[in-house]
């Protein structure tokens, strides 16, 4: 279907009626004409053939005007309506930077990196999959912060979590004051859509509030909390008496995770490698969504271009075509001097 985005622009067709209508009204002097071709033509207020133009250029700049008044209003091809699914689920991320999460005992390729490197090479993908719901940011150390509020904007999300670091809100794990200043972000959502995911490597060590009244508040505002549990079981840490295995998340509080998870409509999962990270953000991703009803759209293809392209290509060819007649009127005229007289041959 065709479609003008600013129909009131047509009414400039009719500006050329206007203006001839407007000249008529003026007091009009006669110019001299001469024949095209006389070199008193070429001076000012002298008319080679009358003051009106050939029918021709008339009728092309004519149809040049009415071609810029249509680009101008701007025609839109507007396609079929088209439903996009829309899920509808607000998830917040609830990150845990404190120092301990630098323990480099995730491996890729062979060769150790810390867990936060391996929490943003997995999130990263979880966060694109996520079209069709809003993403928010929250990191917490000693102190939890909104690092992203809820977004549609996805690749904003990847960006801040990529640029955090490892101590930027202290050095303690308050995971109790993070799930409260989780639920008062997500509170006025509707209360199928709240979900958080927390992820971290130890016990609450930090904050105001307890992680289990947090936890009741969650319960009560119907926030579903999902928890991640990530570290290694069991490391080599080398020393300067030898190696010893050692287990590096031995202050990793599972009870509580567990228990915050159940008490809320969530889960627990335990990540002791990066494959085990991958796999639980990919059950996460398969949460049942919440359909709310479709948004539909009409895509828009404008159209514009093509009338403004044939307007300037219609005005290339008119000074195409005056170039060649002012140049065939040179030619026709060279023979001649500026008083009219012929000029005549030195052997003549």
């Amino acid at each position: 279907m065709l479609n003008l985005a600013y129909p009131w622009v047509l009414i400039l067709v009719l500006a050329p009626l206007l203006v001839k209508l407007t000249r008529r009204t003026e007091q009009s002097v006669d110019a001299p004409v001469f024949p095209v071709g006389h070199w008193l033509s070429e001076l000012p207020g002298v008319s080679r053939s009358g003051n009106r133009l050939p029918w021709w250029q008339a009728a092309m700049l004519l149809v040049m005007w009415l071609l810029l008044v249509i680009a101008a209003a701007r025609p839109q091809h507007v396609g079929e309506p088209v439903q996009l699914p829309v899920s509808g689920r607000d998830l917040l991320l609830a990150v845990d930077i404190s120092p301990s999460m630098d323990e480099q005992d995730m491996i890729i390729q062979g060769r150790g990196i810390n867990r936060l490197q391996a929490v943003k090479r997995v999130v990263d993908d979880f966060i694109q999959r996520r079209e069709g719901d809003r993403l928010g940011l929250l990191l917490f150390g000693t102190e939890p912060y909104i690092q992203a509020p809820l977004t549609f904007d996805l690749a904003t999300v990847r960006t801040l979590l990529h640029e955090s670091g490892i101590g930027m809100a202290g050095r303690a794990t308050a995971i109790g004051d993070a799930i409260g200043l989780a639920v008062k972000r997500l509170r006025d959502r509707p209360q199928e859509q709240r979900v958080v995911i927390l992820l971290t490597d130890g016990a609450n060590t930090a904050g105001e509030i307890t992680p289990d009244k947090a936890t009741e508040i969650a319960k009560a505002t119907g926030v579903r909390i999902y928890t991640i549990g990530i570290g290694a079981e069991s490391m080599v840490q080398r020393g300067l008496l030898g190696s010893r295995q050692v287990n590096p998340s031995r202050d990793l509080d599972e009870a509580l995770l567990e228990r915050m998870a159940e008490q809320t409509g969530g889960e627990y999962f335990r990540a002791r490698s990066l494959p085990e990270l991958e796999l639980i953000y990919e059950n996460i991703d398969q949460l049942e969504p919440i359909e709310l009803e479709g948004k539909h759209y009409r895509p828009v293809t404008d159209l514009y271009v093509w009338p403004a392209a044939a307007a300037v290509l219609l005005w290339l060819l008119l000074q195409l075509v005056k170039l060649a007649r002012a140049t065939g009127r040179r030619r026709s005229s060279g023979g001649e001097r500026p008083d009219g007289i012929a000029q005549r041959s030195p052997h003549g």
